[in-house]
């Protein structure tokens, strides 16, 4: 590309991409919905992560309702589901190898603008992309085609397929579906699909979150957990001491793992927090790779 081709096609970029950071696209609904804007915060500073010899089924015998920063000596730290985000800089709308099939994966899901299927970068394509990598707490969300965009199209794209979909076995009523293989889970009612799919992180090894059926048994908004030193927003445990709760760390940290919980973004959590309740089906099945 020449010099004042780059020029050129950066300021056609950067119009575009204003205007979608101005706008925004008016999606409602579930996979194809943008991230609302999102405010960092620091990460705990009690947060203790994977501890040798810890089990967080151990949470059973220590819970209790989330404390006030006055009913602890010295207060107890904040929760930030943006906490331990990666701070790695790139350039906007940079294409790649991973480009054609982030464009593939896209296109196929159509909630996330208007897609080239050519391999080729373009500002169309970068606003596509950034809202996909906002909607899914993707970080830097700058339109880049990188692997962790690649790698969360493929699995929310597989996940989305009505085969996909009915491995859930949901039935009647409300199911919460947690696919272990692919890391993602949605929300059904009645046969349908009423949130999600969206991304999660289950049990590194040794604490796999195991498959099966299991129901809603405990739910708090806020639940301070003993054994780890940290919040766990939107709890809703359905077995031992293994629930959904919003995620304390950066969601896409491959080299992390709960200890046997399903982490969720903000949004994902508070969804989820709205549609199940006590008693509501969980339904796990697969199982995490390399667990």
């Amino acid at each position: 590309m020449s010099g004042s081709s780059a020029a050129a096609y950066l300021l056609s970029a950067a119009a575009v991409l204003g205007l979608a950071a101005t706008a925004g696209p008016d999606i409602a609904g579930l996979i194809g919905s943008p991230a609302p804007a999102a405010t960092a915060t620091a990460a705990p500073s009690g947060q203790k992560t994977n501890p040798a010899g810890k089990s967080f089924v151990t949470v059973v015998r220590h819970e209790r309702t989330a404390p006030s920063a006055g009913e602890r000596k010295n207060g107890a730290p904040a929760m930030s589901s943006a906490a331990a985000s990666p701070a790695t800089a790139v350039a906007p709308c940079t294409g790649g190898r991973w480009q054609r099939a982030i464009e593939e994966d896209l296109a196929q899901l159509g909630s996330f603008g208007a897609v080239s299927v050519d391999g080729r970068q373009s500002p169309t394509d970068c606003v596509a992309i950034r809202g996909f990598q906002q909607r899914f707490g993707i970080e830097p969300a700058a339109g880049q085609a990188d692997a962790t965009t690649a790698d969360v199209a493929r699995r929310i794209t597989a996940s989305s397929t009505p085969a996909s979909v009915q491995r859930c076995d949901a039935g009647p009523g409300v199911t919460a579906c947690v696919d272990l293989t692919r890391q993602t889970a949605w929300v059904m009612r009645d046969g349908g699909v009423v949130a999600g799919p969206t991304v999660v992180r289950t049990g590194f090894t040794g604490h796999a979150t195991p498959a099966g059926a299991f129901r809603i048994n405990k739910r708090t908004e806020k639940e301070w957990s003993d054994p780890y030193e940290v919040w766990l927003p939107y709890w809703q445990r359905f077995i031992g001491g293994i629930g959904f709760h919003e995620t304390t760390t950066y969601l896409h940290d491959t080299a992390r793992g709960s200890h046997g919980c399903v982490n969720l973004l903000h949004r994902d959590a508070v969804a989820m927090w709205d549609h199940l309740q006590m008693g509501t089906r969980v339904h796990t099945f697969g199982r995490r790779p390399g667990t």
